[in-house]
Parts: C-alpha cells; sequence; structure tokens
C-alpha cells in the first residue's frame, strides 16, 4: 500500500475542487486515512494467536464500506437536523475511495474492493518485488509522516491558523523524522525482530496522525477556502 502519510497528502491535494462545506475536507483526509486503521485488527490477531487472513484490504477498503459510511452519516445528519454530519460522512466516503484508488494503482498486493465477495482486484499480480524495496517500505512510512505534519505546518502558518499547537507539532516531526532513520537502519541490519518494533510504532504513529488532524481541523477546513 502507499504510505499513510502519501494517502493524508493526497486527501489534502483535492482542497482545490472541494466546496467549502463545513466538515467536508476534514473527512476527506480523516478517509484518507481510515482504511489502514484495519492494521489495528491484524495486530489484535497477531498478539492473541488468532488469523490474521483477510483483515487487511478488506471490510475497510471496500465499496461496501464506503457506501456504508456516507449512509450512517447521512442518518445522523437528518435525524440530529445537522448537515456538517452529511458532509463529514461524504468527506469520509470520498477519502476511503481516494485511499482504495492509491492502493489499487501503487502498490502489489491487490485490494478486496467486492468484499464481501472473495474476489481480489490486483493491478500488479504478475510483477515480482525486489526485497530491498519491501523492506524499505516500512521506514519509509514514518518519513511520509513526517512530511504529512509539515505539510500541515505549511498550511497553518499561510492561513494563520491553530499557531498555538505548531510547537508540539514540529516536536511530532522530528520525532517521526528521527524514527525514519532509525528504522531504515534496523530494516537492513536486524535478523529477527523489527516487524514487531516497527508494528507498534506504525500503529502508534497512524493513530497520531488521525489525531492530529483533528486537533488541526481548523486548518483542514481552511484548505477549502
Amino acid at each position: 500500500m502507499p504510505q499513510a502519510g502519501i494517502h493524508s497528502m493526497a486527501g489534502m491535494a483535492v482542497r482545490k475542487w472541494t466546496p467549502n462545506k463545513k466538515w467536508l475536507m476534514l473527512g476527506i483526509v480523516l478517509g484518507s486515512l481510515l482504511p489502514d486503521g484495519d492494521n489495528f485488527a491484524v495486530a489484535i490477531a497477531t498478539v492473541t494467536g488468532g488469523l490474521t487472513e483477510g483483515l487487511h484490504r478488506t471490510l475497510t477498503h471496500s465499496l461496501f464500506f464506503i457506501a456504508a459510511i456516507v449512509i450512517v452519516f447521512y442518518g445522523i445528519a437528518w435525524l440530529s437536523k445537522r448537515p456538517k454530519w452529511g458532509n463529514l460522512g461524504l468527506g469520509l466516503g470520498i477519502g476511503v475511495l481516494m485511499h482504495v484508488l492509491l492502493d489499487l494503482v501503487g502498490w502489489f498486493n491487490g485490494v478486496h474492493l467486492l468484499w464481501p465477495l472473495t474476489t481480489y482486484v490486483n493491478f500488479w499480480g504478475n510483477v515480482s518485488i525486489p526485497e530491498w524495496w519491501t523492506k524499505l517500505m516500512s521506514p519509509i512510512e514514518n518519513l511520509f509522516f513526517a512530511l504529512y505534519f509539515l505539510l500541515l505546518a505549511s498550511a497553518a502558518r499561510k492561513r494563520n491558523t491553530d499557531s498555538d499547537y505548531l510547537p508540539k507539532l514540529r516536536k511530532w516531526t522530528w520525532v517521526q523524522g528521527i524514527l525514519f532513520v532509525a528504522f531504515l537502519v534496523m530494516v537492513y541490519t536486524m535478523k529477527s525482530g523489527f516487524l514487531t518494533i516497527f508494528g507498534a510504532v506504525y500503529l502508534f504513529s497512524l493513530g497520531l496522525a488521525f489525531a492530529i488532524t483533528i486537533r488541526m481541523r481548523k486548518t483542514v477546513e481552511a484548505l477549502a477556502n
């Protein structure tokens, strides 16, 4: 899959074509991150000794999931008489769809697009991936998290939003940069145990990116202005 940071930056990139509707842009960026939350299910299954097959790039990467999100949030908007919830749901749906499309064109393992049907969609099924490239994909997750945080900081400075949070965001950006360098060394030198360490840190970083996006929602929302 393309790195989570790439997905979030892609979500920000559609700002020029996004109507200025409350929570729509926020939904798009969060939705771009959301599908890879299924890695938490993989982690739980791994720790508890359960089966991990069918947990990643299935439900959360499917057209069914996109439709369900939009329908549920439009229902909340209708019941609460607050259109912003419908905007959020539409944004989440758009973000998830963008995530899925990027995974289809940018990664090699395929996506369970028509879940719960059993067929994966994989445009790269006959491509052999070099081992060095497979290993590199893990450390650069943290590099793209850092780049996403830098992009958020730049947007906040240009729009004079979330200024109070920028010092803390700078620290998290440095943390991700340091993790990138550390994991880049570890992935090519450690003979065992790397994926356990990296997996735990990756889940933390993914949750952090989600939390920071919500914390900086004023900046994200201002992107559409």
